[in-house]
């Protein structure tokens, strides 16, 4: 449980239903990868959101109906997508369903790869192109806006010792709030993480989670994705409050 507040007013929200979407291929391809995703990425997430509290399934493009049926999707009230080799093989049937979903209410939360998803085009209604590198670069993604609920125990920054570059120009609409800007080794930067809304429905996009690397093991981004199923369940207009944000650090 936690609480968000409309108004005056505070309520306790019921638990939340998530659904953890993968499409499942380099795992069961790439040695390299399933060693480090041995159950997938989706499950890595899932265990990593356990502590707390969600009602968590998950789903993969093999199953039927991409196991995002009508039924699963009704009782999803966000919806955690990882996609990346097979954005084109996602039928336009289940993207009209989601679509529907997320304007009505569902959260959206889309990962690293997933920018070049249909879903998450078709709510920017861009081509959500950008630029990237294959290397083994440390990156930082500096929180810009500490208030946000999504940053909610963070502080300054999150680095990783390794992750894929992605950098600007973003292809996006500008973000209706800029949670994070990333730096890379390499000296580029992007909008990291960025929120919108789409009449009912909250989505998110977070840049983190090239397969390649043990990101997802990572609790502070675990934590921030924790985070940001709270934010998109709470309902138009309502603001989370579940903590405060860790004091910055003293800037000389």
């Amino acid at each position: 449980m936690f609480k968000i507040t409309i108004g005056s007013k505070t309520f306790e929200m019921k638990t939340i239903n998530v659904t953890v979407w993968n499409e499942f291929i380099h795992e069961q391809t790439d040695p390299a990868v399933a060693e480090r995703y041995p159950k997938g990425i989706h499950t890595t997430i899932a265990e990593g959101l356990q502590p707390y509290n969600f009602n968590i399934r998950t789903a993969t493009l093999e199953q039927p109906e991409h196991g995002l049926t009508e039924e699963v999707l009704d009782q999803t009230d966000v919806l955690i997508w990882w996609g990346h080799l097979a954005h084109e093989e996602v039928a336009d049937e289940i993207v009209e369903r989601m679509y529907e979903r997320v304007l009505n209410g569902m959260g959206l939360i889309v990962l690293h790869s997933g920018h070049f998803s249909k879903i998450f085009k078709k709510l920017m209604g861009t081509s959500c192109d950008l630029k990237w590198r294959i290397a083994d670069e440390k990156s930082r993604l500096w929180v810009v806006d500490p208030a946000h609920p999504i940053t909610e125990g963070i502080g300054e920054y999150i680095e990783l010792e390794e992750e894929e570059m992605y950098g600007e120009f973003f292809d996006i609409p500008a973000p209706e709030q800029l949670i994070f800007i990333s730096w890379f080794k390499g000296g580029e930067v992007f909008r990291s993480g960025c929120a919108y809304h789409r009449r009912q429905g909250k989505i998110f996009y977070f840049q983190p989670g090239d397969e390649r690397y043990p990101t997802y093991h990572n609790q502070e981004i675990i934590k921030v994705i924790a985070n940001a199923v709270k934010w998109a369940a709470s309902p138009h207009g309502a603001t989370p409050t579940f903590g405060n944000a860790d004091p910055l650090e003293d800037i000389n």
